[in-house]
């Protein structure tokens, strides 16, 4: 093994160890190995770049615009709906009929786009037809894999397979080359899905789609959490306003609606001003808000000074500056996160002249805010270095005093011998986290307890020093006066009378999930309308989704006028699939979309024009004709997966200039062998199909097809069998939600827990293999 084979496997491991972790995103993680080949010399500057400029690379990119121009243009839209009138009420002709359109229609689009397409249209089929969702949008998820075995531009590594032949020298797939093997797959995995692989879906209560909004809410288990609350003539919330009540912020409730003298507003407005005899109708946990209630029995001390003299003694104040590149810049400070990860309270923030004391979680903060944290003196070492803040420093009393006069938001507050909350921890009771008060240290039998944890209990007789208004107190007072009622079923008709309605939606794959939360979506100030349950894992939650961090496959059940949630079907990053008015798509610009895909097919077939030529061609005319909009060619390519190809692009290079390949080869030859070359190729397959359990698909065939080419070398044979081999595994990837983007869009919306697509997926693939073992030889002999 020479340096260099050894210096390329050092990078081909470490980006496999970042790609199977995600510690780094993936996209920066090809970055990460382009310049590590080019900064070790292992490959020139101009071979470093290539990928930016290959063939595939362009192809691919202009695939994206094509694929967005045929749904823009309507022709999609065509040809799913028009699937509703052949699906039938059969379960077995559903699954077939749309694993086979969507198969079809991948072979010429994005994959994901046709996913995307197809999804709301096999909900509403399902429903009406009394089929549950679960048993037809896997299969559809593994139609559009399929599909995409089919053409050379069906998915990018049936693109990326033929550019590893043609950059060796030899010719390269043609465009329905992968159809000899790919359609007969289609074909036989449809049929045993739909006959077979069904019963290994799981069950749902189909009564559930039945019946529209009413089964909606059965299948969220909405109404466990719908209560209704009056407020009582001599309630200090007569008067106020909704968010006066912080009934939607502390107590995390969803007023869904007010009923008065007999008239209901629906999903009323926060600035809605609260009368005597008025109902709400509010969904959340009843046994937060009970406990929230009893924080009525708290009592407010006289004896701040004092005990606030004493904490002082033990506390460190410190102003740190958010630095330029903090991940905290506009986000909304979360105080139980920000304490636990930072070992400090924030007490204030101050933006230029301004002091903020208080409801300091409803400011986003910005680059340049000065943080007032309460902490340990031996903390102030550990905030100088982290990356969040680029400045610390310790605060005098002088300095406090003079630029935040915090003893007028500092009270103490009692915990009497028969309160509720004693015995009960603080993130039991979320003491701290509700009315943005800071729980700064807790007095136990005269000992300070300071920078109390969320698992510190609070005992009868505590002193609670605590940072805040005063004017919460009421509110806690006016929580503990609203009467619960004994049943809300009659405030119920704000549903049954279509006043309110509710609508399924998921994210769509493009949209970027990490740090953001249901509150992030900001729906509520978009379009007034709320988020009333997520659904994750087969599981429905119901409760503290504004803080709920938002994950792949979520599926979310809105509820509002129908009028709101009808703006929710222009919404880039939502896939409504039960869309409430849903515009008819302009299909005038379809013939022409149409005709211009055809002509791109025509001309890469006949050999005119090169296929990334073509398709770049096609794809310009598409915008110029106004099949769609720049901006949305812009937004329709999925940049990560384009510097993915093009950041690997140079490792399959090093690979083959350095030896590595080769070296890779020969390890593979001797060990299988012995027993032939097609078991060599079997046992490739095997690799790249568990590979693709953990590593993006044109990472791993990047990584895969010179391995591929060079075991051809090795075994004397041709490498279109084991490349092609590498193409079908890697479109394969049916066993895993986060193996491909289609399975997790179909996830939320499904019900799907990891194990249903280990259940179908596995057998799935063993077909695949077997109907690839037995074509491979006949039409690609070695």
């Amino acid at each position: 093994m020479t340096v260099e084979i050894a210096l390329v496997l050092c990078i081909l491991g470490g980006s496999l160890l970042l790609f199977v972790t995600e510690w780094v995103r993936m996209d920066l993680t090809a970055l990460m190995v382009l310049s590590s080949l080019a900064v070790l010399g292992l490959i020139s500057p101009a071979e470093a770049v290539s990928g930016f400029s290959n063939a595939a690379v362009i192809t691919v990119l202009a695939m994206f615009i094509l694929s967005e121009g045929l749904t823009r243009s309507g022709i999609a839209d065509i040809i799913s709906r028009n699937v509703a009138r052949v699906a039938g009420r059969s379960e077995v002709r559903m699954i077939a009929v749309f694993m086979l359109v969507s198969g079809v229609l991948s072979a010429f689009m994005n994959n994901i786009g046709v996913a995307t397409l197809m999804l709301p249209v096999a909900v509403e089929v399902a429903r009406a037809a009394g089929i549950a969702p679960s048993r037809v949008l896997m299969p559809l998820a593994y139609g559009t894999l399929l599909g995409g075995m089919t053409t050379l531009i069906g998915t990018p590594p049936n693109l990326l397979v033929s550019m590893t032949m043609v950059d060796a020298g030899m010719a390269g797939f043609g465009f329905f080359d992968f159809a000899w093997i790919g359609l007969p797959v289609l074909l036989v995995g449809t049929a045993f899905v739909a006959l077979i692989g069904r019963h290994l879906l799981p069950e749902t209560d189909t009564t559930t789609t039945q019946a529209g909004q009413r089964d909606l809410r059965q299948q969220y288990s909405l109404q466990e959490r719908i209560f209704a609350l009056r407020v009582p003539p001599d309630s200090v919330f007569v008067g106020k306003t909704l968010a006066d009540t912080a009934l939607p912020t502390s107590a995390n409730l969803v007023i869904i609606a007010v009923t008065r003298h007999g008239h209901t507003e629906a999903l009323p407005d926060r600035k809605k001003v609260l009368q005597a005899g008025d109902v709400l109708l509010a969904q959340g946990r009843l046994d937060r808000f009970e406990m929230l209630r009893r924080w009525n029995s708290l009592a407010i001390e006289r004896e701040a000074p004092i005990l606030l003299d004493k904490l002082w003694e033990k506390s460190a104040m410190a102003e740190v500056v958010i630095d330029e590149d903090a991940t905290l810049i506009g986000e909304n400070l979360r105080h139980r996160q920000f304490r636990e990860q930072h070992a400090a309270n924030v007490l204030a923030i101050r933006r230029g002249s301004t002091v903020r004391r208080t409801r300091l979680s409803n400011m986003p903060l910005a680059a340049g805010d000065r943080l007032l944290l309460q902490c340990a003196e031996d903390n102030l070492e550990q905030l100088g270095t982290s990356k969040e803040f680029s400045a610390v420093s310790k605060l005098t009393p002088t300095d406090l005093d003079e630029t935040y006069q915090l003893d007028e938001r500092l009270f103490v507050l009692r915990v009497p011998k028969d309160s509720a909350l004693a015995g009960t921890t603080l993130a039991e009771n979320r003491l701290g986290d509700a009315f943005d008060f800071r729980l700064l240290g807790i007095f136990h039998e005269g000992a300070l307890k300071e920078w109390p944890g969320s698992d510190e209990v609070v005992e009868a007789s505590d002193l609670l020093l605590i940072q805040g208004r005063e004017e919460d107190l009421d509110v806690l007072r006016g929580l503990q006066q609203l009467e619960i009622l004994d049943d809300a079923a009659p405030y119920l008709d704000v549903f049954n009378l279509g006043q309110l309605e509710l609508v399924e939606a998921t994210l769509h794959p493009r949209v970027r999930l990490q740090g953001r939360t249901v509150a992030d979506l900001k729906l509520r100030e978009r379009y007034e309308v709320e988020v009333a349950a997520l659904w994750r894992d087969g599981e429905s939650r119901r409760s503290a989704l504004g803080s709920m961090p938002l994950a792949a496959g979520d599926a979310l059940l809105i509820v509002g006028p129908k009028r709101r949630l009808a703006q929710l079907n222009d919404d880039e990053d939502l896939i409504i699939l039960n869309p409430v008015h849903a515009k008819p798509v302009d299909s005038s610009k379809a013939p022409l979309a149409g005709a211009l895909m055809l002509a791109m097919v025509a001309v890469a077939m006949a050999g005119w024009l090169p296929i990334s030529v073509a398709a770049l061609v096609a794809a310009t005319l598409m915008v110029l004709t106004r099949c769609l909009t720049m901006d949305q060619a812009y937004g329709a390519i999925e940049w990560r997966t384009i510097f993915v190809i093009a950041g690997m692009i140079p490792l399959g290079i090093a690979m083959q200039q350095s030896g590595a390949a080769t070296f890779l080869a020969g390890g593979v030859t001797g060990l299988l062998g012995p027993f032939g070359p097609w078991a060599v190729i079997a046992g490739l397959y095997a690799v790249t199909t568990v590979g693709t359990l953990m590593i993006p698909a044109a990472a791993l065939v990047l990584i895969m097809a010179p391995l591929a080419l060079s075991l051809a070398v090795e075994l004397g044979v041709s490498p279109a069998a084991p490349l092609m081999a590498v193409a079908i595994a890697v479109c394969a990837s049916l066993s895993s939600p986060v193996s491909h983007p289609a399975n997790i869009l179909v996830m939320g919306p499904g019900g799907y827990k990891f194990v249903d697509y280990l259940k179908l997926g596995l057998p799935l693939q063993i077909v695949v293999f077997a109907v690839a073992a037995v074509l491979l030889p006949i039409v690609w002999p070695l």
